[in-house]
């Protein structure tokens, strides 16, 4: 294909999309809308990912010991644990590092400390704390313990308890919130991107039947369909280009505002400094959506209007 060609479908294309008036402005909106619902559910998913693992990396499931159960015996279990693929770390506390906590915690407690003395010894378990690699794997790291109960000289159990309830409800109720956000996010993206098609499907609608004298000359004279069909196929791909760089220049005073509400709220997730560090990977992603929709929208009306 020549550059003559080139240049007059870009030329078509644009004076078809300049010819559109409020039509193209309309297209450009809801594609502008569509695609900055794109960009907002990927700063979502990021600030999700990040809420989860700063989770993840404070909750594990602690394992309690008999007071009788021995160090040795303890750290035995502590190298089982560490042999599971599933387990990224296990942390042991003596019963005395426990006690010295809880006296730590209690310190302005003067009767819970009374009360801890007068029993005079230490009540407290030593504990593991075991931490997996994901979420999902913490079942079955309890069902190993429950399988393969740590067994004392004697022949007894030297695990107490397992914390794992309370800390499953946490993960499930996350996990679900997070599936949620996301599903609902990507319904709403459809939902969009479905009206952005066919508002720019009425575009290159408009665009063919405003030319239709212009096409049936080009048929007479021999025009080739790429020769036809390619000014309406750059229409829609500009109208999607213009949306994503309205987008990309919103985004960027929009992140910077919210940057510092987002690292207060959420712990230390920076949405301007994510956007700045993910610049190339935003930018090709709202660009080749643009450039999706509005090719899609035109494929779809070449189709139906414009036989050649």
């Amino acid at each position: 294909m020549s550059w003559m060609i080139i240049r007059r479908m870009l030329g078509g294309g644009w004076k078809n999309f300049v010819r559109g008036g409020a039509v193209s402005v309309a297209t450009v909106l809801i594609m502008t809308v569509t695609l900055a619902i794109i960009g907002s559910l990927i700063f979502l998913s990021a600030l999700l990912s990040f809420t989860l693992n700063t989770i993840k990396d404070k909750v594990d499931v602690s394992v309690y010991f008999v007071t009788s159960a021995s160090e040795a015996e303890i750290l035995a279990v502590k190298d089982e644990l560490l042999k599971l693929p599933q387990v990224a770390s296990v942390g042991y506390t003596s019963a005395t590092d426990a006690l010295t906590a809880f006296r730590a915690r209690h310190a302005t407690d003067q009767l819970t400390l009374q009360a801890l003395d007068e029993l005079g010894g230490n009540p407290l378990d030593a504990s593991l704390a075991v931490r997996a690699k994901d979420p999902s794997q913490y079942e079955s790291i309890v069902n190993f313990l429950e399988a393969s109960p740590a067994l004392s000289a004697g022949g007894a159990s030297i695990v107490d308890r397992i914390n794992y309830a309370q800390n499953k409800e946490v993960i499930n109720r996350l996990t679900l919130a997070i599936q949620a956000t996301r599903s609902m996010g990507l319904a709403v993206v459809i939902l969009f991107a479905i009206a952005s098609v066919l508002i720019a499907f009425a575009t290159i609608r408009l665009a063919i039947y405003t030319a239709k004298d212009e096409i049936a000359v080009m048929r007479l004279v021999g025009a080739s369909n790429a020769y036809i069909q390619g000014p309406f196929i750059v229409t829609g791909v500009i109208t999607g280009v213009t949306a994503a760089v309205l987008v990309l220049l919103l985004l960027w005073p929009a992140a910077w505002y919210a940057g510092v509400k987002t690292t207060a709220w959420f712990g230390g997730f920076n949405v301007a400094s994510y956007y700045t560090e993910h610049f190339i990977a935003i930018t090709l992603t709202l660009l080749l959506s643009g450039l999706a929709l509005g090719a899609t929208a035109s494929v779809f009306a070449i189709r139906r209007y414009l036989k050649v």
